[in-house]
């Protein structure tokens, strides 16, 4: 595991390496511990209006997607897993089968077309609002809860809502953690979806940018003779590297406050079918 880890981390240094480094590191070799240090890449990445854009755009996405994906998911999920639900057989492999069959590319772009959404957050959030894995995984989760703790919330009075936001949902909290986690990191990482629905380079989201600039070069994105200091020696690579940074310190620190529910919540929510 150690080695494994080693091998994880080892590309992930390097890149901060050379993201910290100036344009006189040799690019042939590599580097764990910058040779040259500056902020100078940072400061040009950050300052760039189709990366601050993009991060905006990114942020937004990520957020509002993954509040609507979840409470869509739970609402959806806890009626199937009660087995008095009517047709509750026919719905979950009505569900399960479009896991396996889409309508395409095509058909999704035309629909996104006619609704109006093109260039709007809502063309990134609402065609996939709902995974059906996720929505597998929290409805076995969901059958898991004994049926005891909501009797007990009838006997009191409660409705079928209150049972679900005072007793359902706080002890569900590493399902919603882990759901919580996949999607905003499925909506972080997202970039084909604004590549498509996107005409317009200030709504484009930051892995679209960070596309254009590793893959397409930094010419038509950074005006790399712009720093303060002439004497500063920069090259591509070196904002290729910080721009790749920028891009994923931000979800990477979303990590260690999930962590603690990751397991639990996809173990506990696989045992039942």
């Amino acid at each position: 595991m150690i080695a494994f880890c080693a091998t994880t981390i080892f590309p992930f240094l390097h890149l901060l390496s050379l993201s910290l480094s100036t344009g006189n590191v040799p690019l042939t070799q590599i580097h764990l511990i910058p040779p040259e240090f500056t902020w100078a890449n940072y400061k040009k990445v950050l300052t760039n209006e189709f990366v601050l854009s993009g991060f905006v755009n990114t942020l937004t996405r990520t957020i509002l997607g993954t509040a609507l994906s979840l409470a869509a998911t739970v609402f959806a999920a806890y009626p199937l897993a009660k087995r008095y639900f009517p047709h509750r057989s026919f719905w979950t492999a009505f569900i399960v089968f479009t896991m396996f069959f889409s309508g395409g590319l095509i058909p999704n772009y035309l629909l996104v077309k006619n609704l109006g959404l093109m260039n709007s957050v809502w063309a990134l959030v609402l065609p996939g609002l709902v995974s059906a894995f996720s929505l597998v995984i929290a409805r076995n989760f969901f059958m898991a809860i004994p049926e005891s703790l909501e009797e007990s919330g009838k006997i009191d009075g409660a409705n079928d809502i209150v049972i679900l936001f005072r007793i359902v949902i706080p002890i569900s909290m590493p399902i919603i953690a882990t759901l919580s986690l996949w999607m905003a990191v499925g909506h972080w990482n997202a970039w084909f979806d604004s590549l498509i629905y996107m005409t317009d380079a200030n709504n484009q989201v930051l892995q679209v940018v960070m596309r254009r600039i590793v893959l397409l070069g930094t010419k038509d994105m950074m005006d790399l003779n712009s720093f303060d200091d002439p004497n500063l020696v920069v090259n591509p690579e070196t904002i290729k590297a910080a721009t790749l940074m920028v891009t994923i310190i931000p979800i990477v620190m979303f990590y260690p406050f999930l962590q603690k529910y990751f397991v639990k919540g996809v173990l506990v929510g696989s045992l039942k079918g």
